[in-house]
């Protein structure tokens, strides 16, 4: 079971790496370039951080419920943060990230999307790094029966 997250997540890292790098052929297009930049180096890195998870996945010592729950909060946090910031440069909001959004805002509608995105992605991220972190403390591969 682990080699099959494990090779999930790398598939899931290695395409939101493309998506990353297609987004920033499109930043001439976009309503609000520097945050279509933002997007780009969003999925680049989070891209990066899939794989890498995939890749230490097999070291992880987690129930099997923790494992699932770190697995998909990881892919949903880093796809999220690469569509909030996507839809941001595409409607130009700007509410959440002033720096980058240099002064654009957009319909409140759209800016809630971008808001209720990266609020919950935040919240994903951190508890997914948590059970990682976690499931990676020195000491366990001694005792990891019962385990994802």
């Amino acid at each position: 079971m682990k080699q099959n997250v494990s090779q999930r997540l790398l598939c899931a890292g290695f395409l939101l790496l493309l998506l990353g790098l297609l987004t920033g052929f499109t930043l001439p297009l976009l309503v609000n370039p520097r945050m279509g930049l933002a997007s780009h180096m969003q999925g680049i890195t989070n891209g990066l951080l899939l794989v890498a998870l995939g890749l230490c996945w097999g070291r992880l010592v987690l129930s099997s419920r923790a494992a699932w729950l770190a697995g998909w909060l990881a892919l949903y946090g880093t796809y999220a943060n690469w569509l909030a910031t996507l839809l941001a440069a595409i409607w130009g909001t700007g509410a959440m990230m002033p720096l980058a959004s240099a002064g654009f805002t957009a319909a409140p509608w759209q800016e809630q999307v971008v808001s209720l995105l990266l609020m919950s992605l935040s919240v994903a991220m951190v508890t997914a790094l948590l059970l990682v972190v976690w499931g990676l403390r020195p000491g366990l591969h001694q005792n990891s029966e019962n385990t994802v």
